[in-house]
This record gives structure tokens, C-alpha cells and sequence, in this order.
């Protein structure tokens, strides 16, 4: 049971290491991109690629679909980033239990968007769980984890996809000690959990009276999606890449104190200040500021 790109990986390693396989559950295909077309789920593509049969229930909760779960006679279910909760009724179908594959190191950074909120939150180390699931949310016990350390201009996507790889490896290992009967098991410890909700597209705004320190992590947690955005009188443009500089001034946050094709573009934060590397014009191509201030004018002095 999976749904986005995260969860191609763990599908991927559990055919290719010959467990059979009976069902891939998945979400309904959805309107995606500016043009609203109908695209079906990186999860599905890939199970029609391995030839595998493949479920979409709006529902799972329905009796149709638990029936029919549970006349696959699994021996396991197995969700990585699936994204509806599991009832009991389906928790307790599989004979050694769900195990869910997720992107943190539990209890921390529970709910579903952990790799995002790591980055935003300028964490060091994350890493993967593997975990059993209970009828709470992402608050199972711990069957393994692994650690990885968060590299300093590393995006949440790039993150993501390498956590991915690294969950899929996890997610074997923990099956081949739970069939032996040697998978350690943990109970989380409660009292030390942090939930992070799904982000939303405001979620995408900069807010300059934070650090420079910090609106540098932001940018790279909310990239790709929702996306950095600030708006200026050209329209709202994306922040696809920053650095943060030393520039003591005296403006307001928000001021661009540089703008100049050969100097950069430079806006005062909270505390220091924030070098706007590469940008998205509205309805334009990524581009460096340099590019894109060579073509149109931002004023020093102007305030986002």
C-alpha cells in the first residue's frame, strides 16, 4: 500500500527479492499540473510495470474492499506513504501484521510530511523507520531504523528520493527478521513524539522577519513543492536556491539592499541577510537573478 514516489522503491525491492506479491493498493488516480489531467499514481505505474494487480479504492474502510483484502490471505501488509489510516478491521487481517516503511526516526516527525519539516527545521540527521502499525498515526512499534546525516544544501525532493532507496533496503531487512522470527521490537516512546502536518501552497511564503539562517531552510524544505515564494511589484517569484551572506544594513526585513546582474540579489531578513541565487519569474523559466535582472527591474530599496 503506497501512493507517491517515496513508496516506488520499497515495491520495486519487494518483487525483485521474489515475495509474491498479490494486490498493490494505491489512491485513485487525480487531477494533476496547471492543466488539471487526470494522471495516475507513481505507485501504480510502477505496479503495472511489474504486472502486478492493482487496487484504487477511494475508501479502504469499506466492507467491499476489506473483504477482498482479506480473501488475499496475506501474510503481511506492507504501506510506505499510502495516506489513509488503516481501520483495525484491516489491521487485523494480515497474519504477522502491517509494517510501515517511514521517513524519520520515530517518535520524532510523525504524520505525513516528516521530510519536509526536517529540512525546514534545519535538522542534521533524519533517517527511516520501519515500524508496526497501530491504529494511531505513525505511532507503532519500532522495528529498525537508520540514520542518515542531512546534507547542508540538500532539498527535501533530494532528501526524499534518498531516503526512498534506503526505506526499500530497510523494509527486506525487516521482513527477513520478522520470517525468522529475530526483528527486534520497540515501543516508541510517547512522550518524545513531534507531529508535523501535510504542507499547503501558503505554507510556500517567505517570511523575511525570520533569520537568513532560517529562510534558507525553509527554501530548501518546501522545494519542490509547495515551492518558496515571495511577491514583488513584478508579480510573485520563486526562490529556487539562496545563500545566506553577510550584509549589515540598517533596512527593514524584506528590503532588497543589492540588486545588480554582476552583484546579485540580496534581501535584508530578520537577522542578516539572504542572497536569491536562482529565481522563477511568474509563468517563466528557472533562471539565475543575474538572468533574470538583466531583463527586468528590482529597485534597491524595494520591500517584499
Amino acid at each position: 500500500m503506497g501512493t507517491p514516489d517515496f513508496a516506488v522503491p520499497s515495491l520495486e525491492a519487494l518483487a525483485g527479492s521474489g515475495y509474491d506479491i498479490p494486490a498493490v493498493v494505491t489512491q485513485p488516480d487525480r487531477p494533476s499540473g496547471r492543466g488539471g489531467r487526470v494522471e495516475p499514481p507513481p505507485v501504480k505505474k510502477a505496479a503495472l510495470a511489474l504486472g502486478l494487480n492493482v487496487m484504487q479504492p477511494e475508501r479502504l474502510r469499506r466492507r467491499e474492499h476489506v473483504e477482498a483484502l482479506g480473501a488475499l490471505n496475506a501474510d503481511a501488509f506492507v504501506t510506505a506513504a499510502y495516506g489513509q489510516i488503516l481501520s483495525k478491521r484491516l489491521l487485523d487481517i494480515p497474519r504477522a501484521g502491517t509494517i510501515n516503511v517511514h521517513a524519520s526516526l520515530l517518535p520524532k516527525y510523525r504524520g505525513p510530511a516528516p521530510v519536509q519539516w526536517a529540512v525546514i527545521n534545519g535538522e542534521r540527521e533524519t533517517g527511516v523507520t520501519t515500524m508496526m502499525t497501530d491504529a494511531g498515526i505513525d505511532s507503532g512499534d519500532i522495528l529498525l531504523t537508520r540514520a542518515v546525516a542531512v546534507r547542508s544544501d540538500e532539498t527535501s525532493g533530494a532528501l526524499l528520493e534518498r531516503l526512498s532507496r534506503i526505506g526499500a533496503e530497510l523494509l527486506i531487512e525487516t521482513l527477513s527478521l520478522v520470517e525468522s522470527g529475530a526483528c527486534p521490537r520497540e515501543p516508541q516512546d510517547h512522550t518524545a513524539a513531534t507531529y508535523f502536518p501535510m504542507l499547503n501552497k501558503e505554507d510556500g511564503r517567505i517570511d523575511w522577519t525570520r533569520s537568513a539562517e532560517s529562510i534558507y531552510h525553509h527554501i530548501l524544505g518546501v522545494t519542490p513543492w509547495p515551492g518558496a515564494y515571495t511577491p514583488t511589484p513584478n508579480g510573485i517569484i520563486k526562490v529556487m536556491s539562496s545563500r545566506v551572506t553577510d550584509h549589515p544594513t540598517d533596512e527593514p526585513p524584506g528590503t532588497i539592499v543589492v540588486s545588480d546582474d554582476k552583484r546579485g540579489l540580496v534581501v535584508v531578513c530578520g537577522d542578516g541577510a539572504l542572497e536569491l541565487v536562482e529565481i522563477q519569474p511568474p509563468s517563466g523559466k528557472r533562471m539565475s537573478a543575474a538572468a533574470y535582472l538583466r531583463g527586468r527591474r528590482l529597485p534597491e530599496g524595494t520591500r517584499l
